[in-house]
């Protein structure tokens, strides 16, 4: 859904934020960030260390592999008038970027040498052609998702890494008139092993769900606000065990703080509200492997460690993100306008305290290399 080279340093903006739960590492770069992804790297003593690719707005994606020190910036061929909503990465070497926009403005490019070489792997001329989120369960098994075309979703799917094509859509629901996804943070679609999840927004906000990688689908309606083009779901995760959880709202409204938040027990037949909802609208919400799940918004972050995953949220911190990627309770890195750039705080000790308690629950600025 629509919303309205040699190493030359350019230095960002310096911003001494010290939130409750993120650590604000670089902004002032003139891009809107929203693709985030973390893979890892081995360093010299044998020792897995983050590698952090990030995107966003006129053409920008950038690399790290020293957790968030020092930013390299990729360059795409022609790619400067491109909005990279979307980014997975496998290693410091090989990671997918995805564009959005109207026909051939959106795509999808593969690198497998850095950023040195990228090969637009997909594109499509058709007016109605618009991606929203790409997502993958190896490094050569990935889907996108795309606005409805002819009435339909669009679903993409490579199997090879190299080669992509359109999946049958005969067995898929049809969208309602008006009925999108939001490319806000590249976390509307969900993968879990066979099964496929996506969100979408406008006159609903209904949680699609297929459970053999696309072939049959189903349809149910969840209890976040919608009702006009601005509203509904925005970004679906996996919780504990059957739980699937769902976050959105009104990007018009940030600040609206009521059916921003939803969860399922029973992997997606059944939705309620959570109890207690996060600060506002919220663009992303993002898991571990233990479950401890994390909201994102313009105004402000949430996080959940309750029995039930996504039943109570409590506001963290304030600042204005879009997306999120967290592999586990000690790293992670959130993104958002303006080239901001967010470190998660490592809470391994409040975690284990939490855990104890609900047993049942789950600095100077660097520089941008050109």
């Amino acid at each position: 859904m629509r919303l309205p080279l040699s190493f030359v340093l350019s230095l960002f903006l310096v911003v001494s934020v010290q939130a409750q739960w993120w650590e604000v590492q670089t902004s002032g770069l003139d891009t809107n960030l929203r693709g985030v992804s973390v893979s890892s790297l081995i360093d010299a003593k044998g020792v897995p260390s983050p590698v952090v690719w990030v995107s966003g707005s006129n053409g920008v994606v950038l690399r790290s592999v020293d957790k968030g020190e020092t930013w390299t910036r990729l360059q795409l061929p022609g790619g400067d008038v491109l909005d990279f909503r979307g980014v997975v990465a496998f290693s410091e070497k090989t990671a997918y970027v995805m564009s959005s926009g109207e026909g051939e403005k959106s795509g999808i490019y593969k690198t497998t040498d850095g950023g040195q070489n990228w090969n637009l792997q997909y594109t499509d001329k058709r007016k109605e052609f618009f991606l929203d989120s790409i997502a993958c369960l190896s490094e050569t098994r990935c889907f996108a998702l795309g606005d409805p075309i002819d009435g339909k979703f669009l679903l993409l799917n490579t199997d090879d890494g190299g080669h992509w094509r359109e999946l049958p859509r005969d067995k898929m629901p049809a969208a309602l008139p008006g009925e999108g996804a939001f490319a806000a943070s590249n976390t509307c679609l969900l993968l879990s092993g066979e099964e496929i999840f996506f969100g979408t927004g406008g006159p609903a906000a209904r949680v699609f769900r297929s459970l053999d990688s696309g072939r049959s689908w189903a349809v149910e309606e969840t209890p976040i606000t919608h009702g006009n083009t601005s509203s509904g779901i925005f970004s679906i995760a996996r919780g504990n065990e059957k739980e699937v959880i769902v976050v959105g709202g009104d990007y018009q409204d940030p600040k609206r703080a009521s059916a921003v938040a939803a969860y399922s027990l029973d992997e997606g037949h059944t939705w309620q509200l959570s109890e207690q909802q996060p600060g506002g609208y919220r663009s992303a919400v993002v898991c571990d492997d233990d479950a401890v799940c994390v909201a994102i918004g313009p105004s402000g972050e949430d996080v959940s460690l309750s029995k039930v995953t996504a039943a109570g949220w409590k506001t963290t911190d304030s600042l204005n993100l879009n997306a999120a990627a967290i592999p586990d309770f000690k790293h992670g890195w959130a993104v958002g306008p303006q080239g901001s750039i967010a470190r998660f705080v490592d809470h391994a000790t409040f975690h284990r305290r939490s855990r104890e308690k609900h047993p049942a629950a789950p600095p100077a600025t660097p520089p941008i290399a050109h």
